[in-house]
C-alpha cells in the first residue's frame, strides 16, 4: 500500500466540508466554530486514504487528537485495513 502524500487543504474546500458537515464534529456531534473544528481524512494517508473531498470529514480538535492516524471506528466495517 502506497502512503499518499499530504497537501494543503484549500480554504474554499476546507470551508465546503464544514458547510457540508453543518460545522458540527462527525464524530461527538458537537457544534463548533471554525477556529474549533479540523478538517480529517476518513481513511488516514497513513492506510492508503486520499485527497478527494470526499474523503474528507470535519473533527474538533478534541476528536481529531484522540483518532490520530487510526481508521475512524464508525467507517471501519467498511474497509479491509
Amino acid at each position: 500500500m502506497t502512503k499518499t502524500l499530504r497537501i494543503r487543504i484549500p480554504p474554499e474546500v476546507r470551508n465546503y466540508v464544514w458547510d457540508r458537515d453543518r460545522h458540527q464534529c462527525k464524530s461527538c456531534g458537537c457544534p463548533a466554530t471554525a477556529g474549533e473544528l479540523t478538517i480529517d481524512h476518513i481513511i488516514p494517508l497513513a492506510k492508503g486514504g486520499t485527497n478527494d473531498i470526499s474523503s474528507f470529514q470535519t473533527l474538533c480538535r478534541s476528536c481529531n487528537s484522540r483518532k490520530k492516524h487510526h481508521l475512524d471506528p464508525r467507517f471501519q466495517r467498511y474497509f479491509d485495513l
